[in-house]
Protein backbone atom coordinates (compact mmCIF):
# COMPACT_ATOMS: atom_id res chain seq x y z
CA UNK A 1 0.00 0.00 0.00
CA UNK A 2 1.25 3.93 -0.82
CA UNK A 3 0.88 6.44 1.11
CA UNK A 4 0.23 10.05 -1.33
CA UNK A 5 1.16 13.51 0.00
CA UNK A 6 2.00 16.85 -1.12
CA UNK A 7 3.60 19.21 1.56
CA UNK A 8 3.23 22.83 2.04
CA UNK A 9 5.62 25.39 3.38
CA UNK A 10 6.46 28.87 3.00
CA UNK A 11 10.16 28.38 3.36
CA UNK A 12 11.71 26.50 0.48
CA UNK A 13 14.54 24.93 2.22
CA UNK A 14 11.81 23.23 4.78
CA UNK A 15 10.23 21.64 1.55
CA UNK A 16 13.55 20.98 0.29
CA UNK A 17 14.15 18.71 3.66
CA UNK A 18 10.48 16.98 3.30
CA UNK A 19 11.70 16.08 -0.38
CA UNK A 20 14.82 14.81 0.33
CA UNK A 21 13.23 12.44 3.59
CA UNK A 22 10.03 11.53 0.97
CA UNK A 23 12.38 10.24 -1.48
CA UNK A 24 13.94 7.67 1.17
CA UNK A 25 10.89 6.15 2.49
CA UNK A 26 9.55 3.63 0.17
CA UNK A 27 5.63 3.74 0.51
CA UNK A 28 5.72 7.43 0.28
CA UNK A 29 4.79 9.56 -2.84
CA UNK A 30 5.29 13.09 -2.60
CA UNK A 31 3.21 14.37 -5.79
CA UNK A 32 3.92 18.18 -4.76
CA UNK A 33 5.07 20.72 -2.70
CA UNK A 34 3.91 24.29 -2.59
CA UNK A 35 5.30 27.82 -0.71
CA UNK A 36 1.85 29.53 -1.37
CA UNK A 37 -0.66 27.93 0.76
CA UNK A 38 -3.69 29.15 -1.84
CA UNK A 39 -2.20 27.32 -4.56
CA UNK A 40 -2.30 24.45 -2.53
CA UNK A 41 -5.78 24.58 -1.98
CA UNK A 42 -6.47 24.97 -5.51
CA UNK A 43 -4.45 21.60 -6.41
CA UNK A 44 -6.60 19.63 -3.86
CA UNK A 45 -10.16 20.59 -4.97
CA UNK A 46 -8.40 19.07 -8.00
CA UNK A 47 -6.83 16.54 -6.86
CA UNK A 48 -7.09 13.98 -3.77
CA UNK A 49 -4.01 12.62 -1.52
CA UNK A 50 -3.83 10.76 1.70
CA UNK A 51 -1.25 12.79 3.34
CA UNK A 52 -0.65 16.80 3.75
CA UNK A 53 2.88 17.99 5.34
CA UNK A 54 1.68 21.21 6.49
CA UNK A 55 3.89 24.40 8.07
CA UNK A 56 1.64 26.27 10.88
CA UNK A 57 3.62 29.45 11.01
CA UNK A 58 3.32 30.60 7.40
CA UNK A 59 2.15 34.64 5.96
CA UNK A 60 -1.76 35.14 4.83
CA UNK A 61 -2.59 32.11 6.54
CA UNK A 62 -1.73 30.07 9.21
CA UNK A 63 -1.70 26.06 8.77
CA UNK A 64 -4.89 26.09 11.04
CA UNK A 65 -6.72 28.28 9.06
CA UNK A 66 -5.17 26.15 6.30
CA UNK A 67 -6.58 23.33 7.55
CA UNK A 68 -9.93 24.90 8.79
CA UNK A 69 -11.09 25.60 5.36
CA UNK A 70 -10.40 22.23 3.40
CA UNK A 71 -13.64 20.35 2.88
CA UNK A 72 -12.43 16.83 2.53
CA UNK A 73 -9.17 16.61 4.66
CA UNK A 74 -6.56 14.12 4.10
CA UNK A 75 -4.54 13.06 7.16
CA UNK A 76 -2.67 15.88 8.12
CA UNK A 77 1.16 15.42 9.73
CA UNK A 78 1.66 19.62 11.28
CA UNK A 79 5.58 20.78 10.50
CA UNK A 80 6.90 23.67 12.57
CA UNK A 81 9.76 25.41 14.68
CA UNK A 82 7.33 26.07 17.67
CA UNK A 83 6.47 24.00 20.11
CA UNK A 84 3.84 26.16 21.15
CA UNK A 85 1.09 24.65 18.60
CA UNK A 86 1.61 20.94 19.31
CA UNK A 87 -1.52 20.57 21.66
CA UNK A 88 -3.77 23.06 19.20
CA UNK A 89 -2.40 20.60 16.25
CA UNK A 90 -3.63 17.38 18.13
CA UNK A 91 -6.69 18.58 18.82
CA UNK A 92 -7.18 18.91 15.02
CA UNK A 93 -6.45 15.52 14.98
CA UNK A 94 -3.44 15.74 13.27
CA UNK A 95 -1.30 12.35 13.11
CA UNK A 96 2.02 13.53 14.34
CA UNK A 97 3.06 17.09 14.99
CA UNK A 98 7.34 17.22 13.92
CA UNK A 99 9.40 19.88 15.20
CA UNK A 100 11.92 21.38 12.86
CA UNK A 101 14.49 19.94 12.53
CA UNK A 102 13.20 16.51 12.13
CA UNK A 103 15.42 13.62 11.21
CA UNK A 104 14.81 11.01 8.94
CA UNK A 105 14.28 8.56 11.29
CA UNK A 106 11.39 10.55 12.87
CA UNK A 107 9.71 11.54 9.70
CA UNK A 108 9.65 7.82 8.76
CA UNK A 109 7.88 6.92 11.95
CA UNK A 110 5.23 9.84 11.44
CA UNK A 111 4.36 8.34 7.74
CA UNK A 112 4.35 4.58 9.00
CA UNK A 113 1.99 5.82 11.73
CA UNK A 114 -0.04 7.28 9.28
CA UNK A 115 -0.07 4.15 6.40
CA UNK A 116 -1.16 2.42 9.12
CA UNK A 117 -4.13 4.50 9.57
CA UNK A 118 -4.74 4.18 6.24
CA UNK A 119 -4.71 0.70 5.99
CA UNK A 120 -6.84 -0.05 9.02
CA UNK A 121 -9.63 2.41 7.31
CA UNK A 122 -9.39 0.58 4.05
CA UNK A 123 -9.79 -2.83 5.96
CA UNK A 124 -12.68 -1.52 7.60
CA UNK A 125 -14.81 0.18 4.12
CA UNK A 126 -14.10 -3.28 2.14
CA UNK A 127 -16.98 -5.67 2.54
CA UNK A 128 -15.38 -8.09 1.09
CA UNK A 129 -12.00 -9.98 0.50
CA UNK A 130 -10.09 -12.17 -2.35
CA UNK A 131 -8.95 -16.16 -0.71
CA UNK A 132 -6.36 -17.49 -3.01
CA UNK A 133 -7.35 -21.43 -4.29
CA UNK A 134 -4.91 -23.10 -5.82
CA UNK A 135 -3.99 -21.38 -8.64
CA UNK A 136 -6.96 -18.65 -8.42
CA UNK A 137 -8.71 -16.34 -6.54
CA UNK A 138 -11.69 -16.20 -5.25
CA UNK A 139 -14.28 -13.57 -3.73
CA UNK A 140 -15.69 -13.83 -0.68
CA UNK A 141 -17.76 -10.90 1.16
CA UNK A 142 -17.49 -10.80 4.91
CA UNK A 143 -21.10 -11.22 5.73
CA UNK A 144 -21.05 -14.79 4.34
CA UNK A 145 -18.94 -16.33 6.53
CA UNK A 146 -20.33 -18.81 9.02
CA UNK A 147 -16.79 -19.74 10.56
CA UNK A 148 -13.44 -20.01 9.50
CA UNK A 149 -11.51 -23.13 10.32
CA UNK A 150 -7.61 -24.09 10.35
CA UNK A 151 -6.87 -27.51 8.65
CA UNK A 152 -3.16 -28.41 8.52
CA UNK A 153 -2.01 -25.60 6.92
CA UNK A 154 -4.89 -24.36 5.33
CA UNK A 155 -8.06 -22.55 6.62
CA UNK A 156 -11.42 -23.21 5.71
CA UNK A 157 -13.96 -20.62 4.90
CA UNK A 158 -17.07 -21.61 6.00
CA UNK A 159 -20.38 -20.15 3.84
CA UNK A 160 -24.31 -21.24 4.18
CA UNK A 161 -23.53 -22.70 0.51
CA UNK A 162 -19.94 -22.88 -0.43
CA UNK A 163 -16.62 -24.00 1.50
CA UNK A 164 -13.54 -22.27 0.65
CA UNK A 165 -10.31 -23.72 1.29
CA UNK A 166 -6.86 -21.31 1.06
CA UNK A 167 -3.37 -22.20 1.92
CA UNK A 168 -2.91 -19.35 5.08
CA UNK A 169 -2.16 -19.18 8.76
CA UNK A 170 -5.11 -17.51 11.22
CA UNK A 171 -2.97 -14.94 12.22
CA UNK A 172 -2.67 -13.77 8.56
CA UNK A 173 -6.56 -14.59 8.36
CA UNK A 174 -7.42 -11.89 11.29
CA UNK A 175 -4.75 -9.52 9.85
CA UNK A 176 -7.29 -8.92 6.88
CA UNK A 177 -10.75 -8.80 8.81
CA UNK A 178 -12.24 -6.67 11.15
CA UNK A 179 -11.71 -7.01 14.87
CA UNK A 180 -14.61 -5.31 15.32
CA UNK A 181 -16.63 -7.83 13.08
CA UNK A 182 -14.67 -11.34 13.56
CA UNK A 183 -12.62 -12.80 16.32
CA UNK A 184 -10.56 -15.85 17.53
CA UNK A 185 -11.81 -18.06 20.14
CA UNK A 186 -10.08 -21.07 19.57
CA UNK A 187 -6.25 -21.42 17.92
CA UNK A 188 -8.54 -23.21 15.33
CA UNK A 189 -11.50 -21.11 14.77
CA UNK A 190 -12.32 -17.78 13.65
CA UNK A 191 -16.19 -16.33 13.96
CA UNK A 192 -18.46 -13.68 12.79
CA UNK A 193 -19.78 -11.96 16.23
CA UNK A 194 -22.77 -10.68 14.83
CA UNK A 195 -23.66 -14.63 13.57
CA UNK A 196 -23.11 -15.92 17.27
CA UNK A 197 -26.71 -17.44 18.43
CA UNK A 198 -25.73 -18.69 21.72
CA UNK A 199 -22.61 -18.96 24.48
CA UNK A 200 -21.83 -21.17 26.66
CA UNK A 201 -19.00 -21.64 29.08
CA UNK A 202 -17.16 -23.48 26.48
CA UNK A 203 -18.60 -23.06 23.48
CA UNK A 204 -20.92 -20.64 21.01
CA UNK A 205 -23.35 -21.83 18.24
CA UNK A 206 -23.57 -20.46 14.47
CA UNK A 207 -26.07 -21.11 12.64
CA UNK A 208 -26.89 -24.36 14.77
CA UNK A 209 -22.98 -25.85 14.50
CA UNK A 210 -21.13 -25.84 17.75
CA UNK A 211 -17.90 -24.47 17.71
CA UNK A 212 -15.61 -24.88 20.86
CA UNK A 213 -13.71 -22.09 23.09
CA UNK A 214 -10.08 -22.50 23.48
CA UNK A 215 -9.22 -22.02 27.31
CA UNK A 216 -6.37 -19.30 26.01
CA UNK A 217 -9.72 -17.35 24.34
CA UNK A 218 -11.55 -17.61 27.35
CA UNK A 219 -11.09 -13.93 28.25
CA UNK A 220 -12.81 -13.02 24.98
CA UNK A 221 -16.40 -14.01 25.81
CA UNK A 222 -16.65 -10.53 27.33
CA UNK A 223 -16.03 -9.27 24.29
CA UNK A 224 -18.33 -11.17 22.74
CA UNK A 225 -21.24 -10.22 24.69
CA UNK A 226 -20.40 -6.71 24.81
CA UNK A 227 -20.59 -6.33 21.07
CA UNK A 228 -23.56 -8.43 20.57
CA UNK A 229 -25.22 -6.18 23.62
CA UNK A 230 -24.26 -2.90 21.33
Amino acid sequence: MQLTAIAIDDEPKALEVVEMHASKVPFLLLKATFTDAFEALKYLKENKVDLLFLDISMPDISGIEFLGILQNKPMVIFTTAYSEYAVTGFELDAIDYLMKPFSLARFTKACQKTLELKQVTVKDKMDFLFLKTGYEEEKVFFDEILYIKAEGNYLEYVAPNRKLLSRQTITEAMENLSSEEFIRIHRSYIVPIKKIQKISRHSVWVSGIEIPIGVSFESNLSKIKSQLLS
